[in-house]
């Protein structure tokens, strides 16, 4: 039952600062090694790293292998979503900076928000929650600004911002299909190897048909591979999945504003990223609105409170 979930601990808060700091850094660990390999390569890779290793679990829990015996379709649906949200991630990582695309992707809660509050009664927004996400969206517009001021503009870099946006929209409603659907019923192994497996083999077609699968491979570039497939694709799941187990999910969403946090921080010291005051208030305003939306007193009286969420951490 929802309600025997504890309330975050100092082991719950220590793991999510934990995984908060893994998931801000990957958007710059995959853009240190991009001229080395194409960041979509790289994502897909690391999608069959964590596949496999999500397999061995689910064979040491005796968890089925035949997921068209369960809600094959929904879950065929969330997997082609997850393999288009994390192309845009790669092929935006091409043209902007790590900084500004973790930012726009974690307005995701914003439209899982929006998506739920249509679709299921017991999920509509309170004016809190409003407020929040009209301030996130002000804080797109102030963020997509910033694209605009650099030196020597271009406009790849608010195709990049785009693609970022888009990425972020996807994995909102990817939620929204994982709550609304036979997905939310069976194990989260299951649901992730729906996921892990569409962007492995989605992802390595779309490298093909771009041309991208051309490697230099430099020991930087295995152990950003690795890293990415056992610390992201891998432990955070394994770790995520245990603590909505054990603990009041809607606390543990709470954290989710550090997580871009974070990537700016390791955007700015890692790959010497430049920010600006557009972007900066714009973020603040994004990473703000999304704590108001996500926070349990804005969502009092709502199911999504203490729902546990099947949908992977970044």
């Amino acid at each position: 039952m929802a309600n025997a979930h504890k309330s975050i601990d100092a082991t719950a808060a220590s793991l999510m600062l934990l995984l908060c700091v893994i998931w801000g850094a990957q958007q710059s660990v995959i853009k240190l090694v991009a001229d080395d390999m194409s960041p979509t390569l790289q994502i897909a890779l690391r999608s069959g790293i964590g596949m496999l290793l999500i397999g061995v679990v689910m064979l040491r829990q005796r968890v089925s292998f035949a997921l068209h015996k369960g809600p094959w379709k929904a879950g065929l649906l969330a997997g082609g979503m997850f393999a288009v949200e994390f192309l845009f991630i790669g092929e935006g990582l091409r043209y902007t900076s790590a900084s500004h695309m973790v930012v726009f992707l974690y307005t995701s809660p914003i439209f899982t928000a929006l998506g739920l509050h249509f679709l299921l009664p017991e999920e509509r927004l309170s004016r809190a929650q409003w407020l929040g996400i009209g301030m996130s969206f002000g804080g797109i517009v102030v963020a997509f600004l910033s694209g605009f001021l650099v030196p020597q503009w271009d406009a790849d870099i608010l195709l990049g911002d785009t693609f970022g946006l888009l990425a972020g929209a996807i994995w909102g409603l990817t939620t929204v299909v994982l709550r609304c659907t036979r997905l939310n019923q069976i194990p989260a192994t299951q649901t992730t190897q729906y996921q892990l497996g569409s962007a492995f083999v989605g992802l390595l077609i779309a490298s093909a048909f771009m041309g991208q699968l051309e490697v230099n491979w430099t020991p930087a570039v295995v152990s950003a591979v690795v890293a990415q497939g056992v610390l992201v694709a891998f432990f955070t799941l394994l770790i995520w999945f245990w603590l909505l187990t054990s603990y009041n999910a809607s606390q543990l969403a709470s954290f989710s504003f550090l997580t871009p946090i974070f990537g700016v921080a390791f955007g700015v010291l890692l790959l010497d990223e430049p920010l600006d005051i557009n972007f900066v208030i714009g973020s603040a305003m994004v990473i703000l609105g999304v704590a108001i939306v996500n926070h349990p007193r804005s969502r009092a009286g709502s199911a999504i409170k203490d729902a546990p969420s099947r949908t992977r951490k970044r």
